[in-house]
């Protein structure tokens, strides 16, 4: 008897089951965790929000991860952000990947690019779907400026090698800063067409105590204007349904790219769409990036022998916690 093989690769990995997804008091689903596993960086951006952390040199092990994470996929989280500080300054970075893959339908990481040249595949190999990389201008005498010592070439190399090894989309996270970079924006759109990657424009984001400081005036550029400008040349506009953030398709060089624009100040469509919750890399469940309050602390309970099923209650008093910070 002759049997006929299909070419055809069939994925035959476990996917896993989620509970049904909590939601918070606004009704807004809590389906993604925002991770921070370290606060060291080797860089110096002034701009840097911190994830909203509070300085701390204590840092969860692979294994406290994970369990967090199980725990947080039982109400129904399905996808993980990697951040820091700088994420690939931890020498486990794999084994933490590789850990936290199997339990979510997506793991991602966003990073200074600084070390990707050389991770960017056995991250792919662990288990890392998709990579956002911070660059904020191409040119080496001001990417020095805004952020302390001028890496650019690393970071463009490693951006280089995350869409070789297939960690798309490769989102390229530039923050606009007045009088800083506006004017790199047609540059950095012509250098993510070239390279595969998708540009994401953010504004400078303050705290509602800060937002009327010298600091936000020196530095907030409004997108306002570079948003109907996309809007104007996109031949295709989609929606991002985390923040509810738009995407513009435009022609550039005879190619295409895409570019998000992230507008999150005063913008209550973007609050009223957050499906995510954060947790520091000292093991503090953040509901919020810029209100400090309702912070609940898992690791330390973990530590002392807490059960799965309290920090599951643990967890579930942060969901309560959430607010809308921009109503």
């Amino acid at each position: 008897m002759r049997y006929a093989y299909s070419s055809m690769s069939i994925d035959l990995t476990p996917k896993p089951t989620f509970e049904p997804t909590v939601k918070d008091p606004y009704g807004r689903e809590v389906r993604s965790l925002r991770l921070s596993v370290t606060q060291r960086c080797d860089l110096a951006c002034a701009h840097c929000h911190r994830e909203g952390q509070s300085e701390s040199i204590v840092e969860m092990t692979p294994d406290e991860m994970e369990k967090l994470v199980r725990i947080a996929v039982s109400l129904g989280v399905r996808k993980i952000k990697l951040t820091g500080g700088e994420p690939l300054l931890r020498e486990d970075i794999l084994e933490i990947v590789s850990r936290i893959s199997p339990l979510v339908t997506e793991v991602s990481l966003t990073t200074n690019g600084s070390r990707l040249s050389r991770l960017a595949s056995p991250l792919k190999l662990a288990g890392l779907r998709r990579v956002n990389v911070s660059l904020h201008t191409l040119d080496p005498d001001l990417y020095a400026r805004i952020c302390g010592m001028d890496l650019s070439g690393l970071v463009v190399d490693g951006i280089s090698a995350a869409v070789r090894a297939g960690l798309n989309p490769v989102k390229v996270n530039m923050v606009v800063l007045k009088d800083t970079n506006e004017g790199h924006i047609g540059p950095m759109i012509d250098f993510c067409a070239r390279s595969g990657a998708v540009l994401q424009l953010i504004e400078f984001e303050a705290d509602r105590e800060s937002s009327n400081g010298c600091q936000f005036a020196e530095r907030y550029y409004s997108l306002k204007s570079t948003e109907e400008m996309l809007a104007q040349q996109s031949f295709e506009t989609s929606i991002n349904e985390l923040h509810r953030r738009k995407r513009y398709r435009i022609p550039v060089n005879g190619g295409t790219v895409e570019v998000e624009v992230v507008r999150p100040m005063h913008n209550t469509e973007f609050c009223s769409n957050c499906s995510r919750i954060r947790m520091s890399s000292d093991g503090r469940l953040k509901p919020c990036l810029l209100d400090p309050g309702g912070e609940v602390d898992v690791l330390t309970p973990m530590r002392n022998g807490m059960s799965n099923h309290q920090l599951r209650g643990l967890f579930l008093k942060a969901i309560e916690n959430r607010k809308p910070y921009w109503s």
